[in-house]
């Protein structure tokens, strides 16, 4: 029996976040959700109060995805700066994906725009954990204070989101890493 809810709740999660990720938070309503994944009201609110935790609930699978991809890149690099470049190639890749639609985060923040409620607040830890993320790799190339670098790197990374999937994609990709390459380069000439 364990098995089966635990299906039903992975297909009831991964059809909310395909509809989520492609038409947004507040325009896919909970009956659609639950026909496409073929699974009961009751089953629904076995694993979630409601469709906000559903929608925390792919939040947090798109954090877990993307620290998954950080990581990997990070450990697969050889030096501090292929970490930096790592980190940016991921995010080009996303960008360059069949079906991108922006970020997940900044899509989220714009449907729940009050600071306290609980989506804006998953979107806020996710965005300072990126930061300090890249803070902390940035800090490792060069002997220059890394916070600004830091926060121009999350805003390339957001401005590239914004734009992959407004125009084409792969100069979008290819602006993000040559601006990296810039930050890199200025870190290790100082």
């Amino acid at each position: 029996m364990t098995r089966t809810v635990s299906d039903a709740r992975n297909r009831l999660l991964g059809t909310a976040s395909r509809l989520f990720y492609a038409e947004g938070l507040h325009s896919v309503g909970v009956d659609r959700i639950l026909a496409e994944a073929k699974v009961t009201r009751a089953t629904m609110y076995r694993h979630f109060a409601g469709k906000e935790d559903l929608v925390l609930a792919y939040l947090a699978e798109a954090d877990r995805a993307t620290r998954d991809n950080v990581e990997a890149g990070v450990a697969a690099a050889a030096t501090d700066e292929d970490a930096v470049r790592a980190v940016a190639k991921g995010i080009a890749g996303h960008i360059r994906s069949e079906g991108f639609r922006g970020c997940a985060f900044l899509n989220a923040v714009a449907e729940y725009a009050d600071p306290t409620h609980p989506v804006h607040v998953a979107v806020l830890a996710h965005r300072q954990w990126f930061l300090d993320t890249v803070t902390e790799l940035l800090a490792r190339v060069g002997d220059a204070p890394a916070e600004l670098d830091g926060r121009h790197f999350v805003m390339l990374r957001d401005g590239a989101m914004a734009a992959g999937c407004l125009s084409d994609p792969g100069p979008i990709g290819d602006t993000l890493l040559e601006a990296v390459e810039r930050i890199i380069k200025a870190r290790t000439s100082v």
